[in-house]
């Protein structure tokens, strides 16, 4: 009897910049205080990356390459290399191909993947496919993003929320039933009024116009997003427990995407989890869109233990939104 193959984790690996934007930085650059900031979001501080011509794929480089070396292999091992991000080093060519490039990942093909901070989920369900459809043995996801690069340092309700990062994570075959065990993704492109970019695209090319009137910053609706947020991140990780015939008992972690403490809080709610099962770093490093997730697991990677079922879920810009169940692996 054939077994059936899984995607397992096998290696995590993460970046953050050195450099610190505190909340006692912002209440010098806009109308805005450490106590506001800390009892609305979670947040005390962000990473930045600073230097010239520094980007996206100078995140997710160190990551992947801390990945390998924990694994021990050859970056020239890797078969695929999915790089999720809304803030691509260009338009083109992928950050994913850059990203090979800068690590020496000769011998993978790549592509960049956005669906905004669900963008992890979305990259790790493809990811998993390409295992388990037994065509390659190692596929990385990372999920990298300079979001420093698009918010608008004199708008007090989106620069507080933001930072820098990345994280990466393994995948290969498993025949004994670890790595992942089911998906739920959606989308509705109609959130697309509430939480998007103005200008850039093929809709609205850059201009003169444009850039005077900042619509190359981060633009968000917080009220809407904040109440689609709490319903999509709870609904769909209670659907995904239910489908599988779970409860909170049966989850060591959720690992939510770090957008906002009381969004996590009424994910948790939802699901019946303690405050002790749940995966927190937002107060260290704010909303690093795709590079949450892969980031919390590699805060927490030495308190996860083989067997441990956990729960990865995200909301995003687009709106899309997801959650997806792990069997740990090592």
């Amino acid at each position: 009897m054939i077994k059936k193959v899984t995607a397992a984790i096998t290696a995590v690996g993460g970046y953050v910049p050195p450099d610190k934007l505190t909340n006692a930085d912002l209440e010098k650059m806009v109308d805005t205080n450490d106590e506001w900031i800390r009892t609305r979001t979670g947040i005390s501080e962000r990473r930045i990356l600073k230097g010239e011509g520094k980007a996206s794929s100078d995140l997710g480089a160190p990551a992947v390459l801390e990945l390998c070396h924990k694994r021990g292999i050859d970056p020239k091992e890797i078969d695929c290399l999915i790089c999720c991000t809304v803030t691509p080093d260009m338009l083109f060519p992928a950050t994913a191909n850059i990203i090979c490039d800068k690590i020496g990942a000769t011998g993978a093909f790549g592509f960049d993947l956005n669906a905004a901070c669900s963008g992890f989920l979305y990259g790790l369900s493809a990811g998993a496919m390409f295992i388990e459809s037994g065509r390659y043995k190692k596929v990385v996801v990372v999920g990298a993003d300079k979001m420093s690069a698009i918010v608008d340092y004199t708008d007090r309700t989106t620069c507080i929320l933001f930072g820098d990062g990345a994280g990466a994570v393994l995948l290969e075959p498993n025949h004994d039933g670890y790595g992942i065990l089911d998906t739920i993704l959606k989308s509705d492109g109609s959130g697309r009024h509430y939480l998007y970019q103005k200008a850039g695209g093929s809709q609205k090319p850059a201009s003169h116009e444009t850039v005077n009137n900042k619509e190359h910053f981060i633009y968000q609706d917080g009220q809407p997003v904040f109440k689609f947020a709490v319903k999509g991140m709870a609904d769909v990780s209670a659907e995904l427990l239910e489908k599988n015939k779970l409860t909170g008992d049966d989850i060591a972690w959720l690992v939510p995407h770090q957008a906002n403490k009381r969004i996590i809080d009424a994910t948790a709610n939802r699901m019946g989890l303690s405050q002790e099962k749940v995966m927190l770093n937002i107060q260290r490093y704010g909303n690093t869109t795709a590079a949450t997730i892969p980031l919390c697991l590699w805060d927490y990677r030495k308190e996860l233990n083989k067997g441990d079922l956990i729960v990865l879920a995200a909301f995003g810009g687009g709106f899309t939104w997801g959650a997806t169940l792990v069997k740990w692996e090592y």
